[in-house]
């Protein structure tokens, strides 16, 4: 049985931030409620009941001294308005994604438009979200949709907000969004649904069309757990648990492939309870189904050789190839022929990628039949035979073989060498442990043999031991040469919050984010992504510690050269508004650079505050008056380039002719 788990199965962001909450306030020593179930999750629950936590319905049941927190769920306003009435202590632990709803319905609501929720009517969320709305109405799915529209013929017509519960079914919201965009002409739409919801659910929906069966964990009570089980079971058939104790171990028997995932409100605990009660009952059965292939295996095989003879060697010549058989001339009377099975220790080979018409080939006679006329052979036991002594001696001479993984198995992979099948341990398969082990599938490998059973005719490799001296070899050339400014090309090997670590070709170095970009980004990702290849040069060398730090940024790419180049004192050009400050607005002039237009040079008349004129975004001209390379500062004026054209309009209008002398006496 094969197990594969969700990548995004368990608690997601909310709901563990809620769940530390209240681990902090126990750790600190307070007295806690909750307002309702800080998650549903029994066995969280229980966890919280033994340390003390209660759980209130209204906050007027907290007890005296206690400090109440309020769920991940959020509440209405009319619970926050009595909690603060009561005095009550109380920590707010509502999902920031909730928390947006709830901003989101109360803006729509005073611009007097109608709310409409998509949701489930009696989920904490839900209630909490309508209880910042004026107006509002909720419906289950696009059905429900369609009949609310009917019932109430109004509200197409009516300005509407429409938002979503967190945990919605990303599939039912596209089918509501339909109806929206085709009736609801005067509709403003949120997509409020968590990004983890989406993705739990659409990594479940592609997991469960490659299983057999799905196990879904989760508290029976949690509305996201529900639906991850109905978007599985019209795939396969799910299960939903809420504990390893409830896995239905005999309906999974017959399953060949299995996927887990798990609720929001899952622990990782569960989970990992679940992967373990799993991965025994597998290991057991496989290792019994194991051991007796193998022994049969090598019993056969060693029978084979005790009593072999020239006679039961032969050498043949392929004649045929059938998808199941090659077919061969052994100089009998009899035909010869070799089951695919006997072809290759490959289980996955396919005849005619083997041989072709006309190799020759030693074979060993597995059966006569002189009934039939026919002689099943195997090279795959021939070649395991002579093969067996190379690769019993590689463990010795540490010899590095070279083979081709043929099967990922629990634990490990299988590699082919000398037509012996050499078992290599997931830690000794990759050069870290972080690495997919199907990447090395049907690929050509080099590995150590590190451990032979010579009774049983096993052999344990590493593909690790010689990666390591490999990139050893090469990071032994890379300091031979290495210095600062030299320019090399790598591979994005890994992203951290602060920096990118780069394969420079057996060693690593690392760009720090602040070299990544000119501009300030949050995050390496927003300008690399791990398997990009840079370019990137040494900034420093740490010998002694063998740490290597990278530049990546050009000094050509510097905003600040690009300003000097091509944009002087004098220069007018077209900038944007950024900002706005009580003595001025900033503009950004090119990315990178925000220069400030003070009050006094916004307009040709004296104004209030830089609001009076522009307004965020505004795309004005300005002439740039003044750049302080040294302390990074822009200075810009749009009255510089108005003023020029007051007095040219002043130019243009004739002056009037002066009274005559003799009139003014």
């Amino acid at each position: 049985m094969k197990v594969t788990v969700a990548k995004s199965a368990g608690f997601c962001f909310g709901v563990n931030r809620a769940v530390q909450m209240v681990f902090a306030l126990l750790d600190a020593g307070k007295q806690v409620c909750t307002l309702g179930p800080i998650i549903h999750n029994p066995q969280t629950l229980q966890e919280l009941e033994s340390r003390g936590v209660q759980i209130v319905e209204s906050p007027s049941q907290t007890p005296q001294g206690a400090t109440l927190v309020i769920r991940s769920h959020g509440v209405s306003e009319a619970v926050l308005e009595e909690i603060h009435r009561l005095g009550i202590a109380y920590v707010d632990a509502t999902c920031p994604f909730v928390a947006k709803i709830h901003k989101i319905v109360s803006e729509a609501s005073a611009k007097g438009q109608t709310v409409l929720i998509a949701g489930n009517a009696t989920h904490p969320e839900v209630e909490g979200i309508r209880g910042h709305c004026q107006s509002c109405y909720v419906f289950k799915n696009a059905k429900d949709l369609e009949n609310l529209t009917n019932n109430f013929p109004d509200l197409k017509n009516k300005p509407a907000c429409f938002v979503a519960q967190t945990t919605f079914s990303v599939a039912e919201w596209e089918n509501c969004l339909e109806i929206i965009k085709k009736v609801y002409t005067n509709a403003t739409i949120f997509d409020t649904i968590c990004n983890a919801t989406a993705k739990r659910q659409s990594e479940a929906v592609e997991l469960s069309e490659h299983c057999d069966a799905m196990i879904v964990i989760g508290g029976r009570q949690s509305s996201n757990t529900a639906k991850l089980r109905d978007v599985c079971r019209q795939n396969c058939t799910t299960y939903l648990i809420e504990t390893a104790e409830e896995l239905p171990l005999s309906a999974l028997k017959g399953a060949a492939s299995v996927g887990i995932t798990a609720g929001a409100s899952t622990p990782a605990s569960i989970i990992k309870e679940v992967l373990v009660t799993m991965s025994e009952i597998i290991e057991n059965a496989g290792a019994n189904s194991t051991e007796n292939a193998d022994t049969s295996f090598e019993e056969m095989l060693e029978e084979s050789l005790k009593s072999l003879n020239t006679d039961e060697k032969v050498h043949g010549v392929v004649v045929g190839i059938a998808p199941n058989e090659v077919y061969v001339d052994v100089g009998r009377k009899q035909a010869g022929f070799i089951p695919v099975a006997e072809l290759s220790a490959d289980p996955n080979a396919k005849p005619e990628d083997l041989v072709k018409i006309g190799d020759e080939m030693d074979l060993l006679i597995m059966r006569t039949n002189d009934q039939e006329g026919t002689i099943m052979l195997s090279k795959k036991r021939l070649d395991a035979a002579k093969g067996w002594e190379t690769v019993a001696a590689a463990e010795e001479s540490q010899e590095i073989l070279t083979g081709v993984v043929t099967e990922v198995i629990k634990g490990g992979v299988i590699a082919v060498t000398n037509g012996v099948r050499v078992f290599i341990p997931a830690s000794q398969a990759t050069a870290s442990r972080n690495d997919p082990l199907e990447d090395l599938l049907k690929k050509e490998v080099r590995f150590r043999i590190i451990e032979v059973n010579r009774n049983r005719r096993r052999a344990v490799g590493s593909i690790r031991s010689v990666l390591k001296d490999e990139r050893k070899a090469l990071a032994d050339k890379f300091w031979e040469t290495a210095e600062v400014g030299k320019e090399y090309t790598g591979v994005v090997k890994s992203l951290t919050a602060y920096g990118a670590f780069v394969d420079l070709g057996g060693i690593d170095g690392m760009i720090h984010i602040s070299e990544l970009s000119w501009s300030r980004i949050k995050h390496p990702s927003e300008v690399v992504n791990v398997g990009d290849t840079v370019k990137v040069y040494i900034k420093g060398l740490d010998r002694e510690k063998g740490k290597i730090s990278l530049g990546y940024k050009r000094a050509e790419d510097n905003p600040w050269e690009i300003l000097k180049r091509e944009y002087p004192v004098g220069t007018v050009a077209d900038v944007t508004v950024v900002g706005m400050t009580t003595f001025g607005a900033f503009a950004r002039i090119i990315p990178g650079i925000d220069g400030l237009i003070h009050i006094s040079q916004i307009a040709d008349h004296r104004i209030e505050k830089p609001q009076d004129v522009l307004k965020i975004g505004d795309v004005v001209k300005a002439k740039i008056t003044d750049i302080d390379f040294e302390k990074k500062r822009v200075s810009l004026s749009i009255r510089a380039l108005l003023e020029p054209a007051a007095a040219e309009e002043e130019a243009a209008v004739p002056a009037q002719e002066e009274a005559p002398a003799a009139d003014a006496e």
